[in-house]
């Protein structure tokens, strides 16, 4: 398992066109330099340069096209795999050109997902022609509760309505192709969707609400004229298609932190490696060994869990919702140990971290902004919990879910059906790939899950605590490394990478485990029995002294020099 190079890569598991575009981006970013990058970044230049790129390139019109409406594109189709290398690339280099192919990807689900062949035409036209889109959803005032919008669209007469409202933090709403615009029809109180243009006259760009590179508009709509053409969806296909849009978009914060966190990785190890202090290399320090093999774990992790979810993603259909565990999961976990990892490397670096030639300056700002958007953490814990009791208790049968890089159209994505019965969708056993694997540091592990188990069963949380999202927080946080370990057997299976690099990844995992189990002991409202079951959770991970010495030979330090951004 080996981390993104850009001056390495060669994308061998994608046909010619896509690995042609990854290059392209790459070069883009690499020719552009490391000064510029940071130049732009502290003077907060609109990039117009790479809006361009993307148009003479038709990069976004490749990428996020649908088959069916490619003119003359026989290489357009919406491929989960090669989205999930776009924004890996796009979060390496800077999160602000990243942010507007995220928000273009929110901003079309609702298109792609809307019965209007009119719009569904003239988007497909509009990505050809270079445009950017925009997702018209929170509020200023409610922000992404969409049960209380004040957007509002009045019916006049002969198909013929008048939007009024606000919309607010909606990037890109500046120079969009279209908005796609959530709200309520006045007179049949349905939610609707619409799509506006950000160039017409009763349309008042207010303001850019954050201080960056990037558009994040306010945006309001006074009097605007919207025809039937212009109507994506309403009633429960509009609700449904703002939450599936969230499902698709929450998947790409996972895989920018992966992308921000292994370029922080190399400049972070080049910079200490190169320094010596007290007659030593940093590096030789064991507390900085400790920290590198941590954050290098951790990063890999990250990359293997979300490779493994995509399978999933691209596999699901309506016998088949696995997806909705694990896609907030590649959302919230995974930039969270995004955070840990930032964190690690900054205490290595230390006042480096700050200076403004560094990367890493970006990194540890940027970094921060992803576990909040698409829904904060507690969000999409709160989802995340609905699934634990039939992934612990009731298991599914399914199909096996092989690697999938193949070139293909992932068409349901766009006909996710109803947004309900979370409650109901099953798993495959996770015992099967626990049980696969014979190796200490798995083997400790499973023994805190069977103790979670067995504290859910017999001091299942009462009422109060089930309404206590402070006390489900790290119930769940305990639910979702079982999720998250056993997809990175899964692809430890499918690859056979090295077993040191598994049980590494696990000796951090049962820390984790150890301390979110310790938490839950501290809670003011948990019982003696859980306090009991608790304690029983934490252990300690097997002491192996030539394990870690081979990651960090083999793993971390060989990545020395291996990269570094042109000046």
């Amino acid at each position: 398992m080996t981390l993104f190079n850009p001056k390495t890569e060669n994308f061998d598991h994608l046909d010619p066109k896509s690995k042609n575009i990854m290059k392209k981006t790459i070069d883009f970013f690499e020719n552009r330099g490391k000064k510029k990058l940071k130049s732009d970044y502290h003077e907060k230049l609109w990039y117009e340069d790479f809006i361009e790129f993307i148009k003479e390139n038709q990069i976004f019109a490749t990428l996020l096209t649908p088959s069916n409406y490619a003119k003359k594109n026989p290489d357009a189709r919406w491929d989960t795999r090669r989205i999930c290398d776009f924004n890996e690339i796009l979060g390496f280099y800077n999160l602000s050109h990243w942010y507007t192919w995220q928000v273009s990807i929110l901003g079309l689900g609702p298109i792609w997902m809307s019965p209007n062949e009119t719009i569904k035409n003239k988007t497909a036209k509009l990505l050809k022609d270079g445009h950017i889109f925009a997702f018209g959803l929170s509020e200023k005032t409610h922000g992404a509760d969409l049960y209380s919008s004040d957007m509002s669209l009045t019916p006049l007469a002969k198909g013929q309505y008048v939007a009024d409202g606000g919309k607010y933090y909606i990037g890109n709403a500046n120079i969009a192709g279209i908005v796609s615009t959530f709200g309520k029809n006045t007179e049949t109180d349905e939610y609707v969707f619409f799509a506006v243009n950000p160039e017409h006259e009763n349309y008042d760009l207010v303001q850019n609400v954050v201080d960056w590179e990037g558009y994040v508009a306010e945006y309001a709509l006074n009097g605007y004229p919207i025809v039937e053409d212009d109507i994506l969806s309403t009633g429960q296909d509009a609700w449904d298609s703002a939450l599936n849009t969230i499902n698709i978009g929450k998947f790409n914060l996972g895989w920018a932190s992966i992308g921000i966190c292994t370029h922080a990785f190399y400049e972070g190890l080049n910079h200490a490696a190169g320094r010596n202090l007290y007659g030593k290399w940093v590096t030789d320090f064991p507390h900085i060994k400790q920290m590198f093999v941590d954050a290098y774990s951790r990063l890999v992790a990250m990359k293997l869990f979300s490779q493994r979810a995509s399978d999933y993603f691209r596999s699901a259909s309506k016998d088949d919702r696995r997806y909705l565990l694990y896609n907030p999961m590649v959302k919230m976990k995974v930039p969270s140990q995004g955070e840990t990892v930032i964190n690690l490397l900054w205490d290595v670096i230390a006042a480096r971290g700050f200076e403004k030639d560094a990367y890493f300056e970006m990194a540890a700002t940027d970094i921060r902004a992803l576990p909040k958007l698409e829904g904060t953490i507690h969000i999409n814990m709160a989802l995340i919990i609905k699934f634990m009791a039939n992934f612990f208790f009731n298991p599914g049968e399914f199909p096996e879910i092989g690697k999938r890089d193949d070139a293909v159209c992932d068409e349901f994505l766009f006909n996710q059906g109803l947004t309900k019965g979370l409650g109901k969708i099953q798993f495959h056993d996770f015992n099967i790939a626990y049980g696969s694997i014979d190796l200490p540091n798995i083997n400790i592990f499973k023994e805190q899950i069977n103790v979670l188990q067995e504290m859910l069963l017999k001091a299942t949380p009462d009422k109060n605590q089930a309404k206590n999202m402070d006390f489900l927080l790290y119930l769940g946080e305990m639910f979702t490394l079982v999720a998250y370990g056993q997809l990175i057997i899964e692809k430890f299976n499918m690859d056979q990478f090295e077993e040191d690099l598994l049980e590494q990844i696990f000796d951090f995992m049962i820390r984790d485990f150890s301390e979110y189990a310790l938490k839950l002991y501290s809670k003011t409202d948990t019982k003696k029995i859980q306090m009991d079951y608790c304690q029983k959770m934490i252990k300690k991970p097997v002491t192996d002294i030539e394990r870690f010495s081979r990651i960090w030979e083999n793993h971390v330090i060989s990545l020395k020099d291996s990269y570094e951004m042109n000046p």
